[in-house]
């Protein structure tokens, strides 16, 4: 099996900036894709962005442009680099990814954008 552990959350104001980690550990042959959702309160849980094995991103409309992915497969490591935030941006951010077909999700690390 496949642990996903993420850190980097916390409160920020407005305009600020946070980077989230996810490191995963476990049973792990090959992990295809890696991402991030995040669950804000009384929303449904979101795509905010993944990047698949060959290094293909997509990002959702609503963050392009203010946060990055990247990912360290040496280290099986995702990260989101995430600017200018705003309110909107409050949530449960997710990680997520999928090896040898079989996806896992880790517990989840609170963002609030506030003032």
């Amino acid at each position: 099996q496949v642990q996903l552990v993420e850190s980097g959350g916390g409160l920020v104001q407005p305009g600020g900036s946070l980077r989230l980690s996810c490191a995963a550990s476990g049973s792990i042959f090959s992990i295809s894709v890696m991402g991030w959702y995040r669950q804000a309160p009384g929303k449904q849980r979101e795509l905010v962005a993944y990047i698949i094995n060959g290094g293909n991103i997509r990002y959702a409309d609503s963050v392009k442009g203010r946060f990055t992915i990247s990912r360290d497969n040496a280290k099986n490591t995702v990260y989101l680099q995430m600017n200018s935030l705003r309110p909107e941006d409050t949530a449960v951010y997710y990680c997520h990814a999928v090896n040898l077909g079989v996806a896992y999700w880790g517990q989840g690390t609170q963002v609030t954008v506030s003032s």
